[in-house]
C-alpha cells in the first residue's frame, strides 16, 4: 500500500487555460497587450500550443495518465466575438470538448472565464463598465444552456484576484493600471458577476456543483508584519473568500508563501530555491491556504484547483507535488473536506507577460511541430492518481 493514501471519491486531474494553449485568440484584450511593444510581455501566444485544434490528443493523453478530470477553460472572445452576439460555433466546439472527455472517461470540469475579456468588453472598461457583471452572467447563461448537460463541475472566474490585483494594481495585466482604489472597484464587480455568474449556471441543464477559484499564497507573519498581512489579505483573498456563501465548493490555487514584516514583503533567504517564476519553492504552502480557506468560507468543501511549479528540472516537480501532498493529506486528517488536486499544468505553454519561458508543464511541447512529450512527472503523477496515494 501507498504510505499515504487518499480518501475515495478523490479527483484527480490537471488543468490549463484557453488563452495559454489554444493558439489564435485575436479577439481579447490579452492579444492586443501581447503586440504592444511597451507592454513588457516576452512573447506573443501566436499558435500557443495549437490545442484548438489538438484537444482531443491532449484528453487522450490525459486519459492515458490514469487521470479523472480535465479542468480548461472557455474563450469569451470566441463565444460572444461581438457584445450581444453568440457564435454557435464556437459554443458548439467547447461542447466537443466536454464530449470527448466522456468519450475518454474523463470528468470535463469547465472555467467560464480565465483572465481574458473580448475587446468589446475591453473597450467598455472591463470589470469597470458598470454592465459587466451582467454581460458576464448573460454569457454564462447562454455557455451552459448550450453544453451544460455535458459539465462535471464549473468554475466560474479563475482568481478574480490576480484579475484585479495584476490589471489594476500593479499595471501588469489588461488594462495596465495601477491605482488601488480602481482595483476595489474591480474587486467589487467581480463579486457581483461571481454571483450572478453562480445563479445563471444553475439555471441551465445539468446538475453540477458551482465554485469559484482564489489565488492563495501562505502568508507567514514575521515580527512586526500584522498590519501588512492585513492589508495584502484582505483585498487580494478575503474579499473573493468571503463572497462564496452558497457556492458548492471553493478552488483552492497556491504555488509559494510570502514571508511579511514591517516593511513588507520579506525577500527569500541567500541559497534558498527559486522558480523560474521568481519566487520561492514551497509546497507546504498548499496545506496552510486550504486550511485557511476553509476558516473563511465557513467549511466549504475543497478542490485543489491549480498547484504546480515552474521548473527545468522534472525531479524538483515530482518533489514538490510529493510534499504539497503531504499537506493535503495532513489537512484530511484533520477533518478539512478536501475532494481533488489538479496539477497545473498539463501542458508548457504561454505563461502571459512571462511568455514561453516559464515550464510547468507535466508534457512538453515543441514551439515548431507541436508535438507532445510526456516528462517523467507525467508518469509519476499518473502513477499517483490511479494507486490513489503516494509514497514520500
Amino acid at each position: 500500500m501507498p504510505e499515504i493514501t487518499f480518501p475515495e471519491p478523490f479527483l484527480w486531474g490537471t488543468a490549463t487555460a484557453a488563452h495559454q494553449i489554444e493558439g489564435g485568440n485575436v479577439n481579447n484584450d490579452w492579444w492586443a497587450m501581447e503586440h504592444d511593444p511597451s507592454s513588457g510581455c516576452r512573447d506573443v501566444s501566436g499558435d500557443a500550443c495549437d490545442s484548438f485544434n489538438r484537444y482531443e490528443e491532449d484528453i487522450a493523453l490525459i486519459a492515458d495518465l490514469g487521470l479523472g478530470a480535465y479542468r480548461f477553460s472557455l474563450e469569451w472572445s470566441r463565444i460572444e466575438p461581438e457584445e450581444g452576439e453568440f457564435s454557435t460555433v464556437a459554443l458548439d466546439h467547447y461542447r466537443r470538448m466536454a464530449a470527448t472527455c466522456h468519450e475518454y472517461g474523463i470528468q470535463p470540469v469547465v472555467t467560464y472565464h480565465h483572465f481574458t475579456h473580448p475587446r468589446w468588453l475591453a473597450a467598455a472598461g472591463t470589470w469597470e463598465a458598470p454592465h459587466a457583471p451582467d454581460r458576464f452572467a448573460r454569457y454564462c447563461e447562454r455557455v451552459t444552456a448550450h453544453m451544460g448537460d455535458l459539465i462535471s463541475m464549473a468554475c466560474t472566474i479563475n482568481e478574480p484576484n490576480v484579475v484585479a490585483t495584476m490589471g489594476w494594481r500593479h499595471g501588469l495585466f489588461p488594462p495596465r493600471v495601477r491605482d488601488r482604489a480602481r482595483r476595489e472597484t474591480v474587486n467589487a464587480a467581480m463579486v457581483s458577476a461571481h454571483r450572478l455568474a453562480v445563479d445563471a449556471i444553475r439555471s441551465g441543464p445539468g446538475d453540477f456543483p458551482v465554485g469559484l477559484t482564489v489565488s492563495m499564497t501562505d502568508f507567514q507573519l514575521e515580527p512586526g508584519g500584522e498590519a501588512w498581512i492585513e492589508r495584502l489579505r484582505v483585498p487580494n483573498e478575503d474579499v473573493f473568500l468571503e463572497a462564496t456563501g452558497g457556492d458548492d465548493f471553493i478552488g483552492v490555487q497556491t504555488y509559494t508563501r510570502m514571508r511579511v514584516g514591517p516593511e513588507g514583503e520579506v525577500p527569500a533567504d541567500a541559497g534558498a530555491r527559486i522558480t523560474q517564476m521568481g519566487y520561492e519553492v514551497w509546497p507546504e504552502a498548499l496545506e496552510a491556504t486550504i486550511r485557511r480557506a476553509t476558516e473563511v468560507t465557513g467549511g466549504l468543501p475543497v478542490y485543489v484547483t491549480e498547484n504546480g511549479i515552474g521548473t527545468d528540472d522534472d525531479a524538483l516537480r515530482i518533489e514538490f507535488v510529493t510534499r504539497a501532498l503531504a499537506g493535503v493529506r495532513a489537512c484530511l486528517d484533520d477533518g478539512i473536506d478536501v475532494r481533488g488536486y489538479f496539477y497545473w499544468s498539463l501542458l508548457d505553454n504561454f505563461e502571459w507577460v512571462l511568455g514561453y519561458g516559464p515550464t510547468f508543464g507535466l508534457v512538453e511541447v515543441d514551439r515548431d511541430t507541436f508535438v507532445r512529450s510526456p516528462k517523467p512527472s507525467a508518469a509519476w503523477f499518473g502513477a499517483v492518481a490511479t494507486a490513489n496515494g503516494l509514497d514520500v
